[in-house]
């Protein structure tokens, strides 16, 4: 192969690798040509975390993490700094303020993958962050924010997989109830102005509202909006859907009850005819399904869960009829009967594409706390969260195709500890819940990474409990791909005919 060609199929490569342009694999296969695309690291990766608290009793704390594994070969630059922060400084000589940059001390910087960095913040001052890597430590990049609440609605653990900017999320379990406060937080990272829509869907249809419309969020700002003040009616569960007309915006909820305390709403996958919500815990007191189906069709879809012998039918709910439009909630009590599960949503006749969450609740009386499932994706190559304890944290892995094995690797600690290595084979329509494996000489946190070694998808997420005052404190996050590596599809032009 001559020099001109070669240079232009790594010009191709190297712009998949950077814009993370890629051929995303499913559960159903990709087909031949996924097949033939190589896999390569990715070489920038940005993620945006959501302001975390407005009380002075919250304890919030960040961990920053890439994993060891394939890289991009060029030595990595990460920082987590201030989404919200000023643009100029003061002007060069000669010049205007808007010629430099103001710099800005990172919160955190991890220097090597493989081992994790942390810090922490109190009170209400945290802003909205924006973390940033490339190089070496762009593949997998991941950062966790988990803010403790001592009292007061919300009480409990909140946590929040920081996530990358898109245009287009949906939110099924949302809430505008008495009691209840769901507040949607739009964090622009770029130089631009974002405009973005939002609509929020009841058992009944769409909601009227007018303020929901264009709103703007400037540039390296976040703006939080409550759901409540969109629409004049009151509804215990809600579906939202936010688009972004121009620009891009990371989007998350955080929900926060007056009795039952409260945790961030992720982005549910995008809609599809087949659903998996992963790791509802063993304990789990009550569990709330809410499903919408955007679609213009119905969707009929047969409930099951995924427990640790094998897939069983909810008594009373092992089908559910979601209308077109409507939000669809149905109350699964204590449907896991003291044993981890997942819950997996199949159509039963003609497939139609559904979004949908779990809000799982535990402990009883004055002493409850809750947190959210979301749909999501299988672990896909690799699957990564960080801000992992030696104690207090469960993975739950469900195989709900075929059995799959998965290798499960923590990671250094944080403050000291060598990383271990675990594998785990998950029989087909089953869930297991697992004390995952701990650095050997742990000091502070660590990271967990899942791989698929053999098998169809298995899917993943991690619980994070703590009890205090008899309150048993929790958060989930799920686990799909960490978008390390991106596939490059096969050049299908002969490029030889461009050398002269």
């Amino acid at each position: 192969m001559n020099r001109t060609t070669q240079s232009l199929i790594a010009a191709v490569a190297a712009l998949a690798a950077v814009t993370g342009y890629a051929m995303t694999s499913t559960p159903d296969g990709g087909g031949d040509d996924a097949k033939a695309a190589a896999r390569l690291p990715v070489e920038r990766s940005s993620l945006l975390c959501p302001v975390p608290s407005a009380s002075d009793l919250a304890e919030t704390s960040y961990t920053a993490f890439t994993p060891k594994g394939a890289a991009s070969g060029a030595d990595g630059k990460a920082e987590l700094l201030p989404a919200t922060r000023e643009l100029t400084d003061a002007p060069k000589e000669g010049g205007s303020g808007a010629d430099k940059k103001k710099a800005v001390k990172p919160f955190l910087s991890p220097k090597t993958p493989g081992k994790p960095v942390t810090g922490e913040e109190t009170g209400g001052e945290s802003p909205a962050l924006l973390g940033t890597a490339d190089g070496d430590l762009a593949p997998g990049w991941t950062v966790q924010q988990t803010t403790k609440y001592a009292v007061g609605s919300g009480r409990g653990l909140q946590g929040a997989n920081c996530t990358a900017p898109d245009t287009d999320f949906w939110f099924p379990g949302t809430s505008s109830a008495k009691g209840r406060s769901d507040y949607v937080h739009l964090t622009n990272p770029d130089d631009s102005a974002a405009v973005v829509d939002i609509e929020l869907y009841g058992k009944e249809g769409a909601l009227k509202t007018e303020v929901g419309e264009a709103i703007q969020v400037q540039p390296h700002s976040s703006v939080p909006v409550l759901l409540s003040t969109l629409s004049p009616e009151e509804q215990t569960n809600l579906t939202m859907h936010v688009t972004a007309r121009s620009g891009r915006v990371a989007a998350a909820v955080q929900s926060s009850d007056d009795e039952l305390g409260g945790d961030w709403l992720p982005a549910s996958a995008d809609p599809a005819s087949r659903l998996v919500l992963p790791g509802i815990p063993k304990d789990a007191t009550s569990v709330r399904l809410v499903a919408f189906a955007p679609g213009a069709e119905d969707a009929d879809l047969k409930v099951q869960l995924a427990s640790p012998t094998g897939s069983i039918s909810p008594a009373g709910h092992a089908n559910l009829h979601v209308k077109s439009g409507m939000t669809t909630a149905v109350d699964l009590g204590d449907v896991t009967k003291g044993e981890a599960g997942s819950l997996v949503l199949t159509p039963t006749e003609e497939a139609s594409p559904v979004v949908a969450a779990l809000r799982v609740t535990r402990g009883k009386g004055a002493d409850q706390e809750t947190a959210f499932i979301p749909a999501t994706n299988p672990i896909g190559t690799r699957a990564t969260v960080a801000d992992n304890r030696a104690k207090g944290s469960t993975l739950s892995l469900v195989a709900p195709g075929g059995t799959g094995k998965v290798k499960v690797t923590a990671s250094e600690g944080s403050e000291g500890g060598s990383s271990t290595s675990k594998t785990y084979t998950v029989k087909g329509g089953t869930t297991m819940g697992i004390k995952p494996p701990v650095p050997t000489g742990l000091k502070g946190t660590y990271a967990l990474t899942v791989e698929p070694v053999s098998g169809d998808g298995v899917y993943a997420s991690r619980m994070l409990e703590e009890q205090e005052d008899g309150v048993p404190m929790f958060t989930v996050q799920t686990l799909p791909d960490d978008r390390g590596t991106v596939s490059v599809p096969k050049a299908e032009q002969d490029l030889t005919v461009l050398q002269k």
